[in-house]
This record gives C-alpha cells, sequence and structure tokens, in this order.
C-alpha cells in the first residue's frame, strides 16, 4: 500500500458450459480476435483444451504404465509416515448463506471448505503451515443444496520433495440420504502444497508409505497427475527463449571445454530426480527446480562401455537412431575432446524446422571402472549465423555418462536440461500422450547393440 507496488498473485482459468433451454446445444459466437496477445492467449487456450479432452484416457495410460514399474515405495525410510496418518474428515451443513437464489450451494464456498481440509490434511506431515501451491483440477459431478450435510473426505496422496498432493472427495447427503448413509459424489479435487520454515526456505515433506489398495492406487494415480501436469505446463507455456549460448573462441577453448563437463557433472549431481517410468531396460527420471525441468534417461546395453562411449561421442551417428536429430555434421574438429557440430532437427507443432551448434566436449575415465563422460551445449560460432529457413535453438545442458557393469555391459545416461525451444520434443512424452523418449531410447539401445566393429579399429 506504501510502494504501490502490485505482483501477480494467482492465474486460473474456469471452464463454462452454456446451459440450453430445450435440447438443442447453444453455439457460442466466435472470439473476436484484436491483439497478438489476444492471439497467443486463444491459441494456449486451444491446446489447454486438447489436452483437457484427453485428459482421462492419457490419465488411464499413466495408470497402467505404473502398475508395469516398481517405484521404491516399499523400501524402508526413516521418517516415513503412513497414508492413513493423513486422512481427515469434516462435516458441513449446506445454509441459506451458502446458496444462490435457486437453491444450490455456491461452487465458491465447497472449493473453500475442500481447501480447508486438505490444508489440515497436508499439515500433518510438516511442522509448518502448508501454502496451497496449485489446484490440479476442480471437478464438479453434481449439485448439493440448503439443507444438505457435506462430508468432506482428504488424504495425502504422494509427495515430491519440496510439494506434497492431497486428494479431496466430498459426497453429499440429504435427511433421507443420511440415514441411508448412501450420498451423492458431488466433488473431486487434488490440491498441490508447498510448506516454507522460519527462513523462507521450502520444507521437504517425509515420504508417504502407502499399506492398503487404495493407498497404492492413490499414489500412483499422484505420479501420473504429475506428469501430465509437468506436460500441460510445458506445451501450454508461452516463454520466450532467452539466450544463454557462449560465444566460441578458439584461445579460451580449455576453460569452455571444462565448464561443459563440469556443467553436466552439476547436474548429474543434483538431488531430487524422480522416476517417472521404468520399462525393460529403460528407466526415466524428471527434474523440476524453479521452473527449470531435466530429464534423465538411463538405460541398460549389452555393449562394453569403451565402445559404446566411441559410438555415442560420434554424434555424426545419432541421426542413424535419434528420430530428433535429421543431420549432425562437424563444422569444426577442434581436437580429439572437442568438436563442434551443425544440428538440423524436424518440424515440430507445424513450425519451422529448429537447428543447433553444439560444442561436444568428451572425456575418458582416468583409471579403469570409471565414467566416460560425453557432454554438449550450444555455442555461438560467427561462421554458421542463423537461417531463415530455421528457428536456431539451444542446448542449455546435455550429455551422455557411460559406466561399464562389466565387460560386455554398460549402463548409459543421458541428461538434458530443458530449454524453452526443445521442450516440444519432451512435453508430449511428459504428458503422457506420447512415448518419443522411450521410442528413442530404445532405438538408441538397439543401435549400440547392433553396430558393428567396423571402423573402431582406427580410434582405438
Amino acid at each position: 500500500m506504501f510502494t504501490g507496488i502490485e505482483k501477480l498473485v494467482s492465474v486460473a482459468f474456469s471452464t463454462f458450459v452454456a446451459k440450453p433451454v430445450g435440447e438443442e446445444k447453444i453455439h457460442l459466437k466466435p472470439v473476436t480476435l484484436l491483439t497478438e496477445q489476444d492471439h497467443v492467449e486463444h491459441n494456449l487456450a486451444s491446446e489447454r483444451r486438447k489436452v483437457r479432452l484427453h485428459h482421462e484416457d492419457t490419465f488411464k495410460n499413466l495408470m497402467k504404465e505404473n502398475s508395469n514399474f516398481d517405484d521404491p515405495i516399499c523400501d524402508e525410510e526413516e521418517g516415513m509416515v503412513l497414508t492413513s496418518g493423513t486422512s481427515v474428515q469434516s462435516i458441513e451443513l449446506v445454509l441459506p448463506p451458502h446458496a444462490n437464489h435457486h437453491g444450490s450451494t455456491f461452487g465458491g464456498q465447497i472449493m473453500a471448505w475442500m481447501e480447508t481440509v486438505a490444508t489440515i490434511s497436508a499439515s500433518r506431515l510438516c511442522r509448518a503451515h502448508p501454502l496451497l501451491k496449485s489446484v490440479d483440477m476442480f471437478k464438479f459431478r453434481g449439485p448439493s443444496a440448503v439443507g444438505d450435510r457435506l462430508v468432506f473426505n482428504a488424504i495425502v496422496n504422494n509427495t515430491f520433495q519440496t510439494c506434497v498432493e492431497v486428494g479431496v472427495r466430498v459426497e453429499a447427503f440429504d435427511c433421507q440420504e443420511w440415514s441411508t448413509g448412501r450420498g451423492r459424489h458431488i466433488n473431486s479435487a487434488f490440491l498441490i502444497y508447498n510448506a516454507v520454515n522460519d527462513e523462507e526456505e521450502l520444507v521437504t515433506f517425509p515420504r508417504i508409505k502407502p499399506v492398503s489398495k487404495d493407498d497404492f492406487r492413490r499414489y500412483r494415480g499422484a505420479l501420473a497427475r504429475k506428469r501430465i501436469r509437468l506436460g500441460r505446463k510445458y506445451v501450454i507455456s508461452h516463454k520466450e527463449e532467452v539466450p544463454l549460448r557462449v560465444q566460441w573462441d578458439i584461445s579460451n577453448q580449455v576453460a569452455l571445454s571444462n565448464a561443459n563437463v563440469e556443467a553436466l557433472n552439476s547436474l548429474v549431481a543434483r538431488s531430487g530426480w524422480e522416476v517417472t517410468s521404468a520399462v525393460g531396460k529403460i528407466k526415466i527420471y524428471t527434474l523440476e527446480e524453479h521452473d527449470i525441468l531435466s530429464v534423465w534417461v538411463e538405460k541398460h546395453v549389452e555393449r562394453p562401455a569403451h565402445v559404446t562411449y566411441h559410438l555415442l561421442s560420434d554424434f555424426t551417428k545419432r541421426p542413424s537412431w535419434d528420430p530428433h536429430y535429421v543431420s549432425c555434421e562437424v563444422i569444426d574438429w577442434v581436437s580429439e575432446a572437442d568438436q563442434i557440430y551443425y544440428i538440423t532437427c524436424p518440424v515440430v507443432n507445424g513450425d519451422k524446422p529448429k537447428d543447433l551448434v553444439v560444442l561436444v566436449s568428451r572425456r575418458r575415465p582416468l583409471k579403469d571402472g570409471g565414467t566416460y563422460t560425453v557432454a554438449m551445449k550450444s555455442v555461438i560460432v560467427p561462421s554458421v549465423p542463423p537461417s531463415p529457413q530455421y528457428i536456431r535453438s539451444e542446448i542449455i545442458c546435455a550429455g551422455f555418462l557411460i559406466h561399464a557393469i562389466d565387460s560386455s555391459s554398460c549402463t548409459v545416461s543421458y541428461f538434458n536440461q530443458i530449454s524453452a525451444s526443445i521442450s516440444p520434443y519432451f512435453a508430449g512424452y511428459l504428458g503422457g500422450w506420447s512415448k518419443s523418449i522411450e521410442e528413442t531410447a530404445a532405438s538408441c539401445i538397439q543401435f549400440l547393440e547392433n553396430a558393428t566393429d567396423d571402423g573402431l579399429i582406427n580410434i582405438f
């Protein structure tokens, strides 16, 4: 009030349906788009609608996928909290001030009651007051009226490092239904909370320990919804690319190369990676920090580590197994450890194709049994300026770590800190409506395990 500074508190998108008088649907007039921002919001609204329409099918597919892999939920950890320990029930009587002139309960009143009971449930996991971060979806399944008793049941479904998902179910009972104990399911919602300590730092929630069949169903459902939220967030976000590419300077080659490798190692060492899927030889993790999303794809390969390293570090071979690469050519062989590549990518969402100029830095382990490293990041090379035929994109930090299991097999871990320009290639997987990452990983495994030894002799 004294400074006059204003800040954005919250953003929400509500969907309404025009109720017809008869049986025919009401067709609304199209919105008139006047400004460039109008067109942006209109296009984003269309993307959100696509996500909503496919939500149920996507959720079912992810639940089926989640049932096929073992998340480490059965491992005993100190401080784990039983799901049942977060259960909260509250009963409210709908009075005239809670309803409109038709006698129907205000939707906002029900939402407020739902938030209250969800906050109590979340608070049982931490010694701090939970803060509502977001709402996955409020679903209004049916009406309630003055005189109804509304029963609110809340329980923590899952925790994700510094956030927790609480599910709330609302049932309505009139007098007759109350006497028989059979109510009407009128509302459901999933609310996401953070909590902060006295230093305003985010609190890490303890892990939840599911026990019953319903506990496990809710636990896996929270995993599926988190993936859908991530996908939805990065599909419908409209962020301008902030260039982070560094100018390539041959005189500063060693420092740039070492910084490339150090950035990858720093990404690998971060805590908070969470499993999102595991199928066969492929396991995928995600990490979200301050709206920055990173992906880790782990693959088991039946090929010696040193052979796998040489196949993966030669990026000219990458288009043969990675559908996200159309072409990849060396534009500067700086040294045995560093090369600069020009990469073109396919068209996504009807836009122009993208291109990249990247520095690839390779490191062999210093001793037997160590890890092979292939790091990559975008650089600016004056001899390869942006072309009007392509959208110049950026890789902030990415690469492979290859660790030997035995003399004939290894583990390959691919990491990528996703920039706005390449997020469309990953968002479909995150949202659950694309298998692009799994398919690319499987193609990589097939390439590595079937590649001949021709040409490898020259590099040993």
